[in-house]
């Protein structure tokens, strides 16, 4: 038995016609602020973003991907991570074994926290996992002042 959260709503007859709009969208937004998943799974590649100083660091989990299944591109203020992870067949006729490998294609749009160079952007995958380091472009930088007294 699951706990449902229950809202009680004066049903007169503007509240009839608002509680079926209000349950829509609560159930649309509800959660937003993790990660998108659909059906009960998290969103593919896991991702990690820090904001440094002078770069913004982003590293996605890719196992079994190689630098020819993914592209990466940036359009605005947006880095998009695409590809496909390509299914590797094994054939065991005499026992049982079980499979929980993720494959098929995958995209992410991350935000960026900061305007970055585009031309400035490096990318390296190494033991299944992707770094891309994205300078922050000269006009996004902090700069300090020094206060006088």
């Amino acid at each position: 038995m699951a706990i449902v959260p229950w809202v009680r709503r004066n049903r007169n007859e503007l509240g009839t016609l608002r509680s079926p709009m209000d349950d829509l969208f609560e159930g649309f937004f509800r959660g937003l602020d993790r990660p998108l998943s659909f059906f009960g799974e998290r969103a593919w590649p896991a991702i990690d973003v820090a904001e440094k100083d002078d770069a913004v660091l982003v590293r996605a989990e890719v196992p079994g991907c190689t630098p020819d299944d993914i592209e990466i591109s940036v359009y605005g203020n947006t880095l998009t991570l695409s590809g496909e992870k390509k299914e590797s067949h094994e054939d065991k006729r005499d026992g049982y074994y079980h499979l929980e490998s993720t494959y098929g294609s995958f995209r992410r749009d991350i935000p960026m926290p900061a305007e970055v160079d585009p031309d400035k952007i490096e990318a390296v995958v190494k033991d299944g996992v992707l770094s891309v380091t994205l300078p922050k472009a000269e006009r996004s930088k902090a700069v300090k002042v020094k206060v006088k007294g």
